[in-house]
């Protein structure tokens, strides 16, 4: 007979991660059976409430999926409706659009690495514990974010939920004077993103690996932001890719019990989207100060084709990512003529566009259908969260299996560890927190 003992460990509210959710584990005679990540927030119906509104909209809309990457949003609205329409936009727009998207990775990596990572591997609580030890190095984080914020809210209009976009453009494009003030401000945060790195190069990191093929943008000689197609780096080392239209046909959605997010499979293979996979694509084709960036904070030499599998080992690769997103700012800046009109029309079309950019967390996917007034008549959008949450259910049951094996390991110690593991992937539940409710099912 089987004697199964059954605790639940319930921790209200996890301030470092985005979203609500629960996770189960299934250990009977101390091996994982089942790990489930468990996604309760209630549906958004954001892709039923599209269905019906002008093609000029989903921008403004989906921008409001996510408070922390509105900008992703609106980029993959804008390429999905703009490819159904027939129009592109190329030029001094489309390196506005990468400056705006620039703008994003700097804030919203530099928040997750001081406010929601760094504190796991210094034994802080949350940010503000790690403030009272560490505040010079807090504020320094909060200027970072504040100087991507500076972008956001020059070229979006605000910081939060940017206004200022539109499809085809902008509604208003920036003087070459205003970019100049923020560039300014950007030269001083290059020397505060250095120091990010050489910081984060100094933690304590475990040993692990996902286990899980890569999927990113990759754009020819670019270190793919706001455009690309999709690429995939397999576990085995092979290489693929297919067009953004694609997508569909390799990256299939299905629901599960436990979860409100639908779950992703690429080729109906468990998969990866984000900071490690961009990096394992694309690191070649980042900055020269990136590329120093990764070589000092032990990351290897991208350019001769480095991958890094090591989930902990992420906030290094977001820290050479905000160092190669304020390079690449400055970069645009520098090169930056006014266009003769701040947007190109994008005239009503029936048809179906995709539109695929890099979010901070990963590829986010939108496709629309039009009408022949612009109507949207169906709408789906893949965020990055819910491609990635195999992935992360595997890396949990792989980091408790390891501390099961250690021995002795408590369910306290295991809820730690299992937040922390979740943490490394910079999940936003809402889009896909206040996390972690733990059952323990042992036997």
């Amino acid at each position: 007979m089987t004697h199964r003992v059954s605790r639940v460990l319930r921790v209200g509210s996890l301030a470092r991660v985005e979203g609500e959710g629960a996770l189960l584990l299934r250990v009977a005679d101390g091996t994982v059976e089942e790990a489930r990540l468990r996604i309760y927030e209630p549906p958004r119906f954001f892709e039923a409430f599209l269905r019906g509104r002008a093609h000029t909209e989903p921008p403004d809309i989906t921008a409001r999926i996510c408070g922390i990457c509105p900008v992703a949003y609106q980029m993959s609205a804008c390429a999905a409706i703009e490819d159904a329409c027939g129009v592109t936009v190329d030029g001094p727009i489309r390196a506005l659009r990468r400056l705006l998207y620039c703008g994003e990775w700097i804030e919203s990596q530099t928040l997750h690495i001081y406010l929601l990572h760094a504190p796991d591997f210094l034994g802080c609580d949350s940010a503000v514990d790690l403030a009272r030890t560490q505040r010079a190095r807090v504020e320094r984080g909060l200027r970072l974010k504040q100087a991507g914020n500076a972008l956001l809210e020059l070229l979006g209009g605000r910081a939060i939920h940017p206004v200022n976009v539109r499809l085809g453009g902008f509604y208003r494009a920036p003087v070459p004077g205003e970019l100049r003030a923020v560039s300014e401000r950007l030269r001083r945060a290059a020397d505060d993103a250095w120091e990010t790195v050489r910081w984060a190069a100094g933690f304590d990191f475990p040993d692990a690996a996902v286990d899980a093929d890569f999927l990113a943008l990759a754009a020819p000689g670019t270190y793919a932001i706001e455009t690309g197609t999709p690429a995939v780096l397999r576990a085995d080392g092979t290489h693929g890719a297919f067009p953004v239209r694609a997508f569909p046909r390799h990256v299939r959605e299905q629901q599960v019990p436990h979860s409100t997010a639908l779950h992703s499979r690429l080729d109906g293979r468990r998969h990866l989207t984000g900071t490690l996979a961009r990096f394992a694509i694309s690191g070649r084709h980042l900055s020269r100060t990136a590329l120093q960036a990764a070589r000092e904070a032990g990351l290897g030499d991208p350019a001769e084709g480095t991958v890094c599998r090591n989930p902990y080992r992420s906030i290094l690769v977001r820290a050479v990512e905000v160092v190669y997103a304020i390079d690449e700012a400055l970069r645009i800046i520098a090169a930056y003529e006014p266009p003769p009109r701040p947007y190109v029309p994008v005239p009503p079309a029936a048809g179906t566009g995709h539109g695929a950019t890099e979010a901070p967390r990963g590829l986010l996917y939108h496709r629309y259908r039009l009408d022949g007034e612009g109507t949207v008549t169906d709408a789906r959008i893949v965020p990055p969260t819910a491609q990635n949450q195999g992935a992360i259910e595997a890396d949990l049951a792989r980091a408790a299996q390891a501390a099961l094996a250690s021995g002795g390991v408590s369910d306290e110690e295991l809820t730690r560890l299992c937040e922390r593991v979740v943490r490394n992937h910079d999940p936003c539940i809402s889009c896909s927190t206040h996390f972690l409710d733990l059952t323990v099912v042992r036997s």
